[in-house]
């Protein structure tokens, strides 16, 4: 095992949750629900649908140019909403796999990059892992093989808008079954080539750290490629592979650290870390007497709301931030605390690392520490970054 600076781990730490947000983008527009998975889109999504639309009417528009721009345009439409279905279908091959074998999935969201299934945790075995990952490109290549061979059962003539968008489906779904499987983790093929290395080796973190490598140099190569295109008169779509790059570089490399993060907290429990004094306030306290006597004087970011001597929420920065300033002075803290039945809280003896991906997954920088209905502490992003300097530190 490789030895792992303090500036890297508690950076890795850091990068590591940023990333964990980008990757895991959260839907802002609810489609529905298919299987039992939320289906949504992010707001990038519909950048990409309009280039992608504009593409496809330059392309229709250079191979029939007798098509009026009424069905050139209505055809792009149509072909590009035909093209975010198979993208859906990719990705919810995913998710059923992944629910097959008992992994929860959050949701699947379409959005500037394709589209990304929210799995909550990771396969257990190298065999989920290879076939969670081998089934979506194999879904796309089922598509596009179905596409053309449609096609060519039908025949000429090859000006029909109907082969059009059939030819241009097949061909687009065979690239992207091949681009996801280039070993560059954590595309599908990286995850597959992990999955190899895993059955090979019987070590999943080993398996992680060689794929990650794999995924760097594949990253590179993205990089260095987009850059030689758009310079070769690519235009735009050279940058956008060299953007590409940049994020399966940055996903690798996050993805290699944290194997060093799990192995430093591997067998540390909650209980370990946080932090028994806990500062209480009372729920009738209004906002701008918290901020002005509490907030700023202590330096504390995490609060206690007690009621009648009994816990009953949490308030933060976050939620202060939530109100408008003119009314601190007219609301209580009961009023924008967040209530204990609502909180995602932790028990003593859950692993650290269990509670870092809680804290991860609901955006949340701090959870309460509870055992038999009472209130042992308070566990935070801080505190488990310290806990990582700290063990760095030692080991340097």
């Amino acid at each position: 095992m490789a030895e792992y600076s303090s500036f890297a781990i508690s950076d890795g730490l850091q990068r590591a949750s940023k990333l964990y947000k980008e990757i895991r983008v959260q839907s802002q527009i609810k489609l529905g629900r298919i299987f039992g998975i939320q289906i949504g889109l992010h707001y990038s999504w519909f950048l990409i649908a309009l280039l992608l639309v504009f593409s496809l009417s330059s392309q229709f528009h250079a191979t029939n140019p007798e098509w009026t721009a009424a069905m050139i345009f209505t055809l792009a439409i149509a072909t590009g909403a035909l093209f975010f279905v198979s993208l859906l279908l990719h990705e919810l091959a995913h998710s059923l796999v992944a629910t097959a074998n008992g992994l929860p999935v959050k949701e699947i969201t379409l959005f500037a990059l394709g589209g990304v299934s929210q799995i909550e945790k990771n396969p257990l075995s190298a065999k989920v892992e290879f076939w969670m990952a081998f089934v979506g490109p194999l879904t796309s290549a089922l598509i596009g093989a179905i596409c053309l061979l449609t096609a060519r059962l039908i025949g000429d003539p090859s000006s029909s808008p109907f082969m059009a968008v059939l030819l241009w489906l097949g061909y687009i779904n065979l690239s992207l079954a091949v681009f996801n499987l280039v070993p560059g983790y954590p595309l599908d093929g990286g995850r597959v080539l992990r999955a190899l290395i895993w059955w090979k080796t019987g070590d999943a973190d080993r398996s992680t750290q060689l794929a990650a490598r794999t995924g760097q140099f594949v990253a590179f190569a993205f990089i260095a490629w987009g850059i030689v295109r758009y310079f070769g008169g690519a235009g735009i779509g050279g940058l956008w592979m060299a953007f590409i790059g940049w994020f399966l570089l940055q996903a690798a490399r996050e993805s290699y650290i944290q194997v060093g993060v799990a192995h430093a907290l591997n067998g540390v429990r909650v209980a370990d870390v946080m932090t028994r004094d806990c500062p209480t306030v009372d729920g009738w306290l209004n906002v701008q007497n918290f901020v002005d006597q509490e907030l700023l004087r202590t330096g504390q970011r995490c609060f206690m709301v007690v009621e009648k001597g009994e816990i009953t929420g949490l308030v933060t920065p976050h939620e202060v931030k939530q109100v408008d300033r003119a009314k601190w002075p007219y609301m209580t803290l009961h009023d924008i605390m967040r209530p204990l039945t609502d909180l995602q809280s932790v028990s003593p003896d859950m692993p650290l690392t269990a509670a870092l991906e809680s804290m991860s997954r609901y955006d949340l920088n701090q959870l309460p520490v509870i055992s038999g209905h009472h209130l042992e502490g308070v566990v935070s992003r801080a505190q488990v970054l310290g806990y990582l300097q700290t063990h760095a530190e030692l080991r340097s």
